[in-house]
């Protein structure tokens, strides 16, 4: 059974492929984004993404809970051009994430390196009244 964004699911107003969803920033919203990823991957005939951007989705969520101390945080799926779908979390933090790399004891400190690890690239942008995080994959885009 395909998945479906929900009813509070919003198609992007710029004319680029996309979905957002504002969520309450606590660590459950981690599902519901995921599932918005999902669906938007599955929407675009992309299904084959829509793991790696649920976890990538899930960690910037979980970071965002962790240390951005917002109320609420908003979920995009786009697709910037062809080729790559970029999954972003928003929030009104403006301190920039910061990839740690962890003892094998540390319990946290890993959700940005696996971010880095399965995305081909991840960056922050600076908003006015906080930040954006976002982790972009490569389609197979045929070329014509």
């Amino acid at each position: 059974m395909p998945v479906q964004p929900s009813n509070d699911t919003r198609p992007a107003a710029t004319g680029r492929p996309a979905y957002s969803q504002s969520l309450p920033c606590e660590a459950e919203s981690a599902i519901r984004a995921r599932r918005l990823v999902r669906a938007a991957c599955t929407a675009w005939g992309l299904a084959d993404l829509a793991e790696a951007g649920a976890l990538i989705v899930s960690e910037l969520v979980a970071n965002a809970v962790a240390h951005s101390g917002s109320r609420c945080l908003r979920v995009t799926v786009s697709r910037p051009d062809p080729r790559r779908v970029r999954v972003a979390v928003i929030d009104k933090s403006r301190t920039y994430p910061v990839r740690r790399t962890p003892s094998a004891e540390d319990e946290n400190g890993r959700g940005l390196a696996i971010v880095e690890a399965i995305s081909a690239r991840w960056g922050t942008d600076g908003l006015p009244w906080g930040k954006r995080v976002w982790a972009e994959l490569r389609t197979p885009h045929e070329e014509k």
